[in-house]
Protein backbone atom coordinates (compact mmCIF):
# COMPACT_ATOMS: atom_id res chain seq x y z
CA UNK A 1 0.00 0.00 0.00
CA UNK A 2 1.60 3.27 -1.46
CA UNK A 3 2.11 5.44 1.95
CA UNK A 4 -0.15 8.27 1.19
CA UNK A 5 -3.28 5.97 0.88
CA UNK A 6 -2.34 5.12 4.68
CA UNK A 7 -4.72 5.93 7.37
CA UNK A 8 -2.60 9.05 9.68
CA UNK A 9 -5.15 9.22 12.68
CA UNK A 10 -2.29 12.69 13.84
CA UNK A 11 -2.55 14.21 10.74
CA UNK A 12 -6.23 13.85 9.69
CA UNK A 13 -6.74 15.02 13.13
CA UNK A 14 -4.21 17.80 12.41
CA UNK A 15 -6.09 18.96 9.19
CA UNK A 16 -9.61 19.10 10.27
CA UNK A 17 -8.56 21.02 13.48
CA UNK A 18 -7.18 23.34 11.11
CA UNK A 19 -10.22 23.35 8.73
CA UNK A 20 -12.78 23.31 11.80
CA UNK A 21 -14.14 20.04 11.02
CA UNK A 22 -14.42 16.73 13.39
CA UNK A 23 -11.15 14.68 13.81
CA UNK A 24 -12.34 11.41 11.76
CA UNK A 25 -9.99 9.03 10.25
CA UNK A 26 -9.32 10.04 6.62
CA UNK A 27 -6.93 8.82 4.27
CA UNK A 28 -4.43 11.16 3.60
CA UNK A 29 -3.26 12.56 0.37
CA UNK A 30 0.10 14.14 -0.89
CA UNK A 31 -1.28 17.19 -1.99
CA UNK A 32 -3.52 19.77 0.49
CA UNK A 33 -7.12 19.64 0.85
CA UNK A 34 -7.68 23.34 -0.48
CA UNK A 35 -6.25 25.57 -2.71
CA UNK A 36 -5.22 29.22 -2.61
CA UNK A 37 -7.39 31.32 -5.67
CA UNK A 38 -5.19 32.76 -7.65
CA UNK A 39 -7.06 35.68 -9.67
CA UNK A 40 -4.62 36.96 -11.12
CA UNK A 41 -4.31 34.44 -13.35
CA UNK A 42 -6.99 35.28 -16.40
CA UNK A 43 -8.94 31.57 -17.25
CA UNK A 44 -9.92 29.88 -19.84
CA UNK A 45 -13.63 29.73 -21.02
CA UNK A 46 -15.93 26.60 -19.22
CA UNK A 47 -15.52 23.49 -21.71
CA UNK A 48 -18.72 22.22 -22.73
CA UNK A 49 -20.24 19.23 -23.95
CA UNK A 50 -21.45 17.81 -27.14
CA UNK A 51 -24.70 19.35 -26.51
CA UNK A 52 -23.50 22.62 -25.91
CA UNK A 53 -23.89 22.87 -22.05
CA UNK A 54 -21.08 23.91 -19.66
CA UNK A 55 -19.24 20.51 -18.57
CA UNK A 56 -19.29 20.55 -14.62
CA UNK A 57 -16.56 17.61 -14.50
CA UNK A 58 -13.60 17.82 -12.64
CA UNK A 59 -11.90 17.85 -9.01
CA UNK A 60 -13.29 20.87 -7.40
CA UNK A 61 -11.54 21.91 -4.32
CA UNK A 62 -12.45 24.44 -1.77
CA UNK A 63 -10.71 27.96 -1.65
CA UNK A 64 -9.42 29.70 0.90
CA UNK A 65 -11.34 32.26 0.80
CA UNK A 66 -14.44 30.45 2.19
CA UNK A 67 -14.89 31.21 6.00
CA UNK A 68 -16.18 29.91 7.85
CA UNK A 69 -15.61 26.49 6.20
CA UNK A 70 -18.67 23.48 7.17
CA UNK A 71 -21.22 26.60 8.64
CA UNK A 72 -24.55 26.42 6.51
CA UNK A 73 -24.72 29.88 8.18
CA UNK A 74 -21.88 31.17 6.34
CA UNK A 75 -23.54 34.35 4.96
CA UNK A 76 -25.98 35.29 7.55
CA UNK A 77 -25.13 37.99 9.90
CA UNK A 78 -23.14 36.36 12.87
CA UNK A 79 -23.26 33.28 11.15
CA UNK A 80 -26.82 33.11 12.98
CA UNK A 81 -29.49 30.91 11.17
CA UNK A 82 -33.39 31.63 11.78
CA UNK A 83 -34.27 28.86 13.81
CA UNK A 84 -37.81 28.88 14.88
CA UNK A 85 -38.56 27.16 18.20
CA UNK A 86 -38.61 23.38 16.97
CA UNK A 87 -35.13 24.65 15.26
CA UNK A 88 -34.27 25.68 18.82
CA UNK A 89 -35.36 22.48 19.95
CA UNK A 90 -33.32 20.25 17.95
CA UNK A 91 -30.78 22.41 17.52
CA UNK A 92 -30.26 21.75 21.42
CA UNK A 93 -30.64 17.93 20.80
CA UNK A 94 -28.21 18.16 18.56
CA UNK A 95 -25.46 19.47 20.56
CA UNK A 96 -25.94 17.77 23.66
CA UNK A 97 -27.56 14.25 22.84
CA UNK A 98 -26.45 13.41 18.90
CA UNK A 99 -22.83 12.17 18.02
CA UNK A 100 -22.16 14.00 14.43
CA UNK A 101 -23.52 11.27 12.31
CA UNK A 102 -20.37 11.55 9.63
CA UNK A 103 -18.22 10.78 12.50
CA UNK A 104 -20.17 7.43 12.71
CA UNK A 105 -19.83 6.80 9.05
CA UNK A 106 -23.82 7.98 8.40
CA UNK A 107 -23.87 10.37 4.97
CA UNK A 108 -23.79 13.64 5.34
CA UNK A 109 -26.26 14.92 2.47
CA UNK A 110 -26.57 17.84 1.20
CA UNK A 111 -26.31 21.14 2.30
CA UNK A 112 -24.07 19.86 4.59
CA UNK A 113 -21.64 18.02 1.38
CA UNK A 114 -21.59 21.88 -0.12
CA UNK A 115 -20.27 23.32 3.29
CA UNK A 116 -17.69 20.88 3.65
CA UNK A 117 -14.06 21.21 3.39
CA UNK A 118 -13.15 17.93 1.28
CA UNK A 119 -12.82 18.18 -2.07
CA UNK A 120 -15.57 16.31 -4.37
CA UNK A 121 -15.17 14.92 -8.21
CA UNK A 122 -17.78 15.77 -10.81
CA UNK A 123 -18.61 13.49 -13.53
CA UNK A 124 -21.22 14.62 -16.02
CA UNK A 125 -23.53 12.72 -18.73
CA UNK A 126 -25.80 13.88 -21.09
CA UNK A 127 -28.84 12.97 -19.14
CA UNK A 128 -27.72 12.04 -15.88
CA UNK A 129 -24.53 13.78 -13.50
CA UNK A 130 -22.48 12.14 -10.59
CA UNK A 131 -21.33 14.28 -7.72
CA UNK A 132 -18.30 11.75 -5.84
CA UNK A 133 -17.27 12.43 -2.11
CA UNK A 134 -14.80 11.17 0.37
CA UNK A 135 -16.02 8.37 2.39
CA UNK A 136 -16.75 6.93 -1.16
CA UNK A 137 -20.63 8.54 -0.93
CA UNK A 138 -22.08 9.60 -4.23
CA UNK A 139 -25.07 11.08 -5.65
CA UNK A 140 -26.31 10.07 -9.57
CA UNK A 141 -28.85 13.01 -10.46
CA UNK A 142 -31.07 12.33 -13.69
CA UNK A 143 -31.27 15.34 -16.02
CA UNK A 144 -34.65 15.85 -17.31
CA UNK A 145 -36.77 19.22 -17.42
CA UNK A 146 -39.81 17.11 -17.56
CA UNK A 147 -39.18 14.31 -14.53
CA UNK A 148 -41.47 15.79 -11.67
CA UNK A 149 -41.09 14.71 -8.44
CA UNK A 150 -42.61 11.64 -7.03
CA UNK A 151 -45.74 11.66 -4.98
CA UNK A 152 -44.79 9.73 -1.92
CA UNK A 153 -41.10 9.81 -2.34
CA UNK A 154 -39.09 8.05 0.36
CA UNK A 155 -36.90 9.76 2.74
CA UNK A 156 -33.04 9.96 2.09
CA UNK A 157 -29.56 11.47 3.13
CA UNK A 158 -29.78 13.67 -0.46
CA UNK A 159 -33.03 13.65 -1.00
CA UNK A 160 -35.02 12.59 -4.08
CA UNK A 161 -32.91 15.09 -6.67
CA UNK A 162 -34.29 16.27 -9.68
CA UNK A 163 -32.00 18.47 -12.29
CA UNK A 164 -32.63 20.37 -15.85
CA UNK A 165 -30.76 23.50 -17.29
CA UNK A 166 -31.94 26.95 -16.94
CA UNK A 167 -29.45 28.20 -19.94
CA UNK A 168 -25.81 27.64 -18.48
CA UNK A 169 -27.21 26.90 -15.00
CA UNK A 170 -27.55 23.18 -13.69
CA UNK A 171 -30.57 23.61 -10.79
CA UNK A 172 -31.01 20.53 -8.93
CA UNK A 173 -33.87 20.53 -6.77
CA UNK A 174 -33.92 18.44 -3.64
CA UNK A 175 -37.09 17.00 -1.42
CA UNK A 176 -37.65 13.70 0.71
CA UNK A 177 -34.82 14.57 3.02
CA UNK A 178 -34.28 11.93 6.22
CA UNK A 179 -34.67 13.66 9.41
CA UNK A 180 -33.07 11.45 11.65
CA UNK A 181 -29.26 11.05 12.61
CA UNK A 182 -28.58 14.33 10.38
CA UNK A 183 -27.09 17.73 10.64
CA UNK A 184 -27.43 20.23 8.10
CA UNK A 185 -23.49 21.45 8.65
CA UNK A 186 -20.68 20.63 10.92
CA UNK A 187 -21.83 22.79 13.54
CA UNK A 188 -24.89 20.50 14.17
CA UNK A 189 -27.34 23.13 12.94
CA UNK A 190 -31.00 20.64 12.55
CA UNK A 191 -33.07 20.62 9.59
CA UNK A 192 -36.30 18.53 9.30
CA UNK A 193 -38.33 16.11 6.39
CA UNK A 194 -39.62 19.23 5.33
CA UNK A 195 -36.00 20.51 4.30
CA UNK A 196 -36.24 21.56 0.42
CA UNK A 197 -32.81 22.33 -1.10
CA UNK A 198 -32.37 24.12 -4.48
CA UNK A 199 -29.13 24.00 -6.19
CA UNK A 200 -28.08 26.28 -8.92
CA UNK A 201 -24.13 24.90 -10.27
CA UNK A 202 -22.67 27.28 -13.01
CA UNK A 203 -19.18 26.88 -14.38
CA UNK A 204 -17.87 30.48 -14.61
CA UNK A 205 -14.48 29.63 -16.19
CA UNK A 206 -12.28 26.51 -17.13
CA UNK A 207 -10.90 27.16 -13.45
CA UNK A 208 -14.11 27.64 -11.00
CA UNK A 209 -17.31 25.77 -9.91
CA UNK A 210 -19.87 27.82 -8.26
CA UNK A 211 -23.12 26.89 -6.43
CA UNK A 212 -26.10 29.23 -5.16
CA UNK A 213 -27.98 27.09 -3.05
CA UNK A 214 -31.61 27.96 -1.22
CA UNK A 215 -32.69 26.29 1.37
CA UNK A 216 -36.23 26.15 2.96
CA UNK A 217 -37.47 24.13 6.27
CA UNK A 218 -40.35 25.70 7.58
CA UNK A 219 -40.71 23.16 10.53
CA UNK A 220 -37.22 24.55 11.60
CA UNK A 221 -36.31 28.02 9.86
CA UNK A 222 -38.79 31.16 9.93
CA UNK A 223 -37.46 31.80 6.45
CA UNK A 224 -35.33 30.38 3.40
CA UNK A 225 -32.14 31.30 3.54
CA UNK A 226 -28.77 31.33 0.73
CA UNK A 227 -25.72 29.33 0.57
CA UNK A 228 -23.05 30.61 -2.12
CA UNK A 229 -19.69 28.81 -2.68
CA UNK A 230 -17.01 28.45 -5.49
CA UNK A 231 -14.36 25.88 -5.66
CA UNK A 232 -11.35 25.62 -7.70
CA UNK A 233 -10.07 23.09 -10.21
CA UNK A 234 -7.85 20.34 -9.12
CA UNK A 235 -4.45 19.22 -10.65
CA UNK A 236 -5.42 16.64 -13.64
CA UNK A 237 -4.03 13.77 -11.57
CA UNK A 238 -6.03 14.34 -8.45
CA UNK A 239 -9.38 11.98 -8.26
CA UNK A 240 -11.11 10.37 -5.26
CA UNK A 241 -9.99 7.60 -4.24
CA UNK A 242 -11.21 4.35 -2.17
CA UNK A 243 -12.64 5.04 1.44
CA UNK A 244 -13.66 2.82 3.96
CA UNK A 245 -15.38 4.99 6.74
CA UNK A 246 -16.25 1.82 8.96
CA UNK A 247 -13.01 -0.31 8.42
CA UNK A 248 -10.91 2.98 9.82
CA UNK A 249 -13.06 4.93 12.32
CA UNK A 250 -11.19 3.77 15.44
CA UNK A 251 -12.75 6.86 17.67
CA UNK A 252 -15.96 5.89 17.62
CA UNK A 253 -16.89 4.65 20.52
CA UNK A 254 -14.77 7.47 22.33
CA UNK A 255 -17.12 10.15 20.67
CA UNK A 256 -19.49 12.62 22.71
CA UNK A 257 -22.69 14.36 21.77
CA UNK A 258 -22.38 17.61 19.62
CA UNK A 259 -19.59 19.37 17.64
CA UNK A 260 -17.54 20.34 20.27
CA UNK A 261 -16.75 24.03 20.86
CA UNK A 262 -17.63 26.84 18.05
CA UNK A 263 -14.88 29.71 17.63
CA UNK A 264 -16.14 33.17 17.12
CA UNK A 265 -14.99 33.05 13.60
CA UNK A 266 -17.73 30.35 13.10
CA UNK A 267 -15.62 27.14 12.63
CA UNK A 268 -15.64 24.05 14.37
CA UNK A 269 -12.46 23.68 16.98
CA UNK A 270 -10.37 24.70 19.95
CA UNK A 271 -9.57 28.66 19.42
CA UNK A 272 -6.33 27.57 21.18
CA UNK A 273 -4.80 24.42 20.65
CA UNK A 274 -2.80 22.49 23.79
CA UNK A 275 0.50 21.49 22.62
CA UNK A 276 0.77 17.72 21.42
CA UNK A 277 2.59 15.39 23.86
CA UNK A 278 5.74 14.13 22.88
CA UNK A 279 5.50 10.34 21.08
CA UNK A 280 6.09 7.46 22.76
CA UNK A 281 9.38 5.79 22.40
CA UNK A 282 9.54 3.16 19.34
CA UNK A 283 10.38 -0.24 20.44
CA UNK A 284 13.50 -1.59 18.92
CA UNK A 285 12.31 -3.75 15.30
CA UNK A 286 12.63 -7.41 16.02
CA UNK A 287 16.09 -8.94 14.94
CA UNK A 288 15.35 -10.86 11.11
Amino acid sequence: MKQHHLVRLTTAAAVFAMLGLSSRGVFTQERSLTEVDNKSVKSKPAPRTADGHPDLSGYWKGTRDTRPVGNIGKDLPGFKLPLTPAGEAALKHNLTATIDPESLCIIGGIPRHNASGLPFEVLQGAKKIVFLYWYSYFRLIPIDAARKHSEDPDPSFFGEELGRWEGDTLVIDSIAFKDERVWIDENANPHSDALHVVERWTRPDADHIHVDTLIEDSKFYTRPFTYARTWVLGKPDEEIQEYSCSENNVDRDHLGPGPGPIRPDGTRGYTDLAPLPPPLPRAPAPRK
